[in-house]
Parts: C-alpha cells; sequence; structure tokens
C-alpha cells in the first residue's frame, strides 16, 4: 500500500502540514512555526479529521511552549496553558482535539519551572502521532474481520491517512478489507460542501489502486436500493457514552437509509474520540460554519442572489442505527452505555 500520504508531520523543528484544501489540484505542504499558525490551520481546513486535529494539536502545544520559555523562562507556564485555551477552541466537534491538549496540559504542568519544555513535550506528541497510527492499523484488521462477504462498501467525507497519523479510520478498515480481497468496489459521496469524498478520498483510493466510484450525497439512498453495498464505513469526530455519533454532515442520513435497505453501518474510531463525559449525542456541541460555503463554490457564488443558507458540519447518528463500533481495543457490536464504559476501563 502507498506510505506517501502523511497530512501532519514534525520536520526541521516545525508543524509541517499538506494543505488539504487543495488537494487534489495541488500539493502543498505549509510550515507552521508558532501555535496562532497551528490554531489558524485548524480552524481555517488546513488539517482536518478529528485524530488529525489531535495530532496537530499537540505539536501546537510544543510551539506554544517553545515560545513560552524564550519570552519568559521559568515563568513559562501561564502564558502556555492561555495559547492551550485557545489551541482546544480552534473546532468544538471533535474532542480528539480537546483529548491532545489535555495531554499535553497535563505533562507540561510536571515538569519543573526551570527545565527547557520543549524536549518532553515533544517526544510526547510525537507518541500520540505514533500511537494513532499503531491504533489505525489495528483497526483495520478488526473492522475487516466484519465483511464477512466480498461486497461494495460507501464511505463517507475523508477518514482515511489524511484525517489521521496515517493508514486511516474508515478508509483503514477499507484498505485492509481491500487487501484480504473483499471488497469489491468502494463508492465514495462527495460529501458536500468540502467535498471530502470528491478530492480526499478518492484521491487517497486512487493511490493505492483501489477502485472507487464518486456519487453524489443524495443518490446515496438510490444505490444501497440497487443491492450494491454491504457496509457503510464512516469515521467519527466524537462519540458520546451512550454511543451516539458525531461525524461529517451527511452520516445520520446514510445511517437512516442503511437500516430501511438491510446494509450493516460501521463507525472506525479511536478511543480517543470516545467522550464518556457527554450522556447522549444531545450534549455534542454542532459547529456551524460560515455560509459562504454553501452559497459559492470554488470561491464563485451558485446561489441565487439573496439565499441564505444552514451549514452544520456535523450531524449525530444515534446508536440504534449502529451495527459496530470498531477501536483499537475491540469492536462493540450494537454499542450501549455499558459496553462504551467497560472498553474504555480495558
Amino acid at each position: 500500500m502507498n506510505d506517501g500520504v502523511h497530512a501532519v508531520a514534525w520536520t526541521y523543528g516545525a508543524l509541517t502540514l499538506l494543505d488539504q484544501r487543495r488537494l487534489p489540484g495541488e500539493t502543498v505542504y505549509l510550515r507552521i512555526d508558532d501555535v496562532d499558525g497551528a490554531i489558524d490551520a485548524i480552524r481555517d481546513m488546513v488539517v482536518r479529521g478529528a485524530p488529525a486535529i489531535g495530532i496537530a494539536a499537540a505539536y501546537g502545544a510544543v510551539l506554544a511552549a517553545r515560545a513560552a520559555w524564550r519570552a519568559y523562562g521559568a515563568g513559562w507556564k501561564g502564558p502556555w496553558e492561555a495559547d492551550l485555551e485557545r489551541l482546544a477552541g480552534a473546532r468544538p466537534t471533535a474532542v480528539n482535539l480537546v483529548w491532545a491538549v489535555r495531554r499535553m496540559r497535563h505533562l507540561g504542568l510536571d515538569l519543573p519551572d526551570d527545565q527547557d519544555p520543549e524536549p518532553a513535550l515533544l517526544d510526547e506528541a510525537r507518541a500520540i502521532h505514533a500511537e494513532d497510527l499503531a491504533a489505525n492499523l489495528r483497526m483495520g484488521e478488526l473492522g475487516a474481520a466484519l465483511v464477512d462477504s466480498r461486497c461494495g462498501v460507501l464511505t463517507h467525507c475523508n477518514a482515511g491517512a489524511l484525517a489521521t497519523g496515517g493508514y486511516g479510520t474508515a478508509l483503514g478498515v477499507i484498505r485492509s478489507a481491500w487487501k484480504e480481497g473483499k471488497i469489491e468496489r468502494v463508492y465514495a459521496d462527495e460529501t458536500r460542501p468540502w467535498l471530502q469524498g470528491a478530492r480526499l478520498t478518492a484521491w487517497e483510493l486512487l493511490q493505492d489502486g483501489i477502485p472507487v466510484t464518486l456519487l453524489a450525497d443524495g443518490a446515496a439512498a438510490w444505490l444501497m436500493k440497487q443491492g450494491r453495498v454491504g457496509w457503510v464505513i464512516v469515521g467519527a469526530d466524537r462519540i458520546a457514552a451512550n454511543g451516539d455519533v458525531a461525524n461529517k454532515i451527511g452520516t445520520y442520513a446514510l445511517a437512516l437509509a442503511a437500516r430501511r435497505h438491510g446494509v450493516r453501518f460501521m463507525v472506525v474510531a479511536p478511543t480517543s474520540t470516545i467522550d464518556l463525559s457527554l450522556a447522549s449525542g444531545e450534549d455534542i456541541p454542532i459547529e456551524e460554519r460560515p455560509a459562504d460555503e454553501v452559497l459559492e463554490l470554488g470561491g464563485k457564488r451558485v446561489a441565487a442572489a439573496g439565499a441564505e443558507a444552514w451549514n452544520p458540519a456535523f450531524d449525530v447518528t444515534p446508536a440504534e442505527l449502529v451495527d459496530a463500533i470498531v477501536t483499537e481495543r475491540g469492536v462493540l457490536v450494537h454499542p450501549v452505555h455499558e459496553c462504551l464504559v467497560d472498553l474504555m476501563q480495558d
């Protein structure tokens, strides 16, 4: 499989991000030298996908600590914590962002005040990155085992190497199942308004020689009606304690259509995406993005003058519509609250 897709990296003392806004037409890497640049990159969709956002935030915490140490010496922790608060608030729905910042903060506050914090914090950020890649590889194996007959699969948005530390969550399962000869074809929703499916998922799969067919988001239910899909496989940005799943807008509609047509529905996400502090999906904050993302295409207005737009970036799929949640710690079939709590305590 192709090993050339790296959305996030630490190179030559700085955070390096593949600018996903410019794919597939251009492959452009941005060098991020300070925490403000990391915050802007997360907010502006240079980097996206819950695990990748968390990894970028961990490296952003390193940049913030470097600047605070240089400016304040032994008094670095106060200014650093203020930067971490801003970093954690860059996007509200993906819990991996807050999880990574919290983990970096916990380590940083235990360091001596008079010690340069960068080496220890960089080691921790690199550990977060490496753990995510290992988790993706494990989830790929576990999820592929659920695909018990050769079939077509449908995915939504991009939950591949571009959205993670490498290999992918939903696309990690698809990659593994493809290697095992279990997948005939991958169908990918375009995923409006940012077109992550068309621009990113299709690009990733083609890098690996996996056949992919794009379809408009509204065509997915009809595709299922034709009997061409055995599984819908998606990632997640946050999973509540009862198993409700927040993911890219349009996921809920897919789950409803899948249940109607007897298509199984798989969510693939690391345990860092599970948020036991939220009882249900009703408590998950849903990011609303600018109306221009819907009213315009490629910077050119396509909607009638005077039209308004509602642009939620995510929706919530109830647990009862999910057949399996695949994590690096194991698979939960028909997930419920007790299962998630037990999983997180293992």
